[in-house]
């Protein structure tokens, strides 16, 4: 597929995701001295700034521990949580994939202290919020304070879906 059709297939994949929403959270993850990491918390950012004037959407920038917001979770009672990461897919970087809850375990997300398939377990034990990851495809995660073009292309493809879904 070419990108604009990729695009418009994750713009849907998502609309359908969020229909008939409450209040969703964004749990936005990454280290900033990592490259490419740090696309979660460059996205927290910029939802932040967008979505301010929506109250039914929550946008937190974990850093590295998002198990750490569980209390903010289980205080605020989503309908959705939406985990916005860097992932290794095998893909091109500044790719971007929804990965539902039961398949998360199965990609490469290690830069946090607990894999997010246990945070999701947990999560689980005492909310219903329906649950999925954003994956960003990073070029690399060596220490570094630089984004990637392509992460950074991603990301601002990212943030106008998000913008058209939800302003």
């Amino acid at each position: 597929m070419r990108w604009a059709e990729d695009w418009k297939v994750f713009e849907q994949e998502l609309t359908k995701f969020t229909a008939n929403h409450g209040k969703i959270i964004f749990l936005c993850i990454g280290n900033d001295m990592r490259g490419d990491d740090s696309a979660g918390p460059l996205i927290a950012e910029k939802l932040e700034e967008l979505l301010k004037k929506n109250h039914d959407i929550i946008v937190i920038d974990t850093g590295t521990v998002p198990e750490n917001y569980t209390g903010v979770v289980r205080q605020e009672n989503p309908s959705h949580i939406i985990f916005v990461d860097a992932v290794e897919m095998n893909s091109k970087p500044g790719n971007i994939r929804l990965v539902n809850s039961d398949e998360i375990a199965n990609y490469s997300i290690s830069t946090h202290a607990m894999p997010l398939s246990f945070m999701i377990k947990y999560l689980g034990s005492f909310s219903n919020a329906k649950i999925i990851l954003i994956g960003i495809q990073p070029k690399s995660l060596e220490m570094s304070d630089n984004i990637s073009l392509e992460v950074l292309n991603g990301i601002e493809n990212l943030v106008n879906i998000l913008k058209n879904i939800f302003s």
